[in-house]
């Protein structure tokens, strides 16, 4: 395959796949408590756009798109995220769950007995699911950058 991608076809369908696929991946992320998902699928979800412009627009034409030190700066923040999360709640445990039917936004209380699965039930647990969202996402998408820069290189 030539540095500059593939044809305009697979260019704009990949740039159309974006919104649907990121909205994908956050409807896994933030019903990860109620549903089988969570943050490492949907993270997983929204990267497959990152492996699509890889593929869609090449080696060339992907650096334009994607940088590795936004990716690398939003590893770092979801791992800082998920780290304040689980410290939050230290005066009781670590990885306490300290929104559970607080009665905040996500700590509503729920009332005894079947439910149809609130979303916002878990307490910490969806903020959880988002950070975990955001490394695996980022961490996901700069591997596949740095496998792909290095894909069909001849020098040993």
């Amino acid at each position: 395959m030539s540095d500059e991608g593939m044809s305009v076809i697979v260019k704009t369908v990949s740039c159309v796949l974006v919104v649907p696929t990121v909205v994908f991946g956050l409807y896994v992320i933030m019903h990860g408590h109620l549903t089988p998902g969570g943050g490492f699928p949907g993270g997983a979800v929204m990267a497959t756009i990152v492996a699509l412009f890889l593929v869609a627009y090449g080696k060339d034409g992907s650096r334009k798109i994607l940088k590795k030190d936004c990716l690398s700066a939003a590893e770092s923040i979801g791992l800082l995220l998920f780290a304040a999360l689980a410290f939050a709640g230290i005066s009781v445990t670590f990885f306490s769950n300290f929104l559970a039917n607080t009665g905040n936004w996500f700590g509503t209380v729920i009332p005894f007995g079947p439910n149809p699965g609130y979303l916002v039930s878990g307490g910490v647990l969806p903020l959880m699911n988002i950070a975990v969202g955001i490394e695996v996402f980022a961490a996901l998408s700069a591997i596949m950058i740095l496998m792909f820069s290095y894909s069909g290189d001849d020098s040993k």
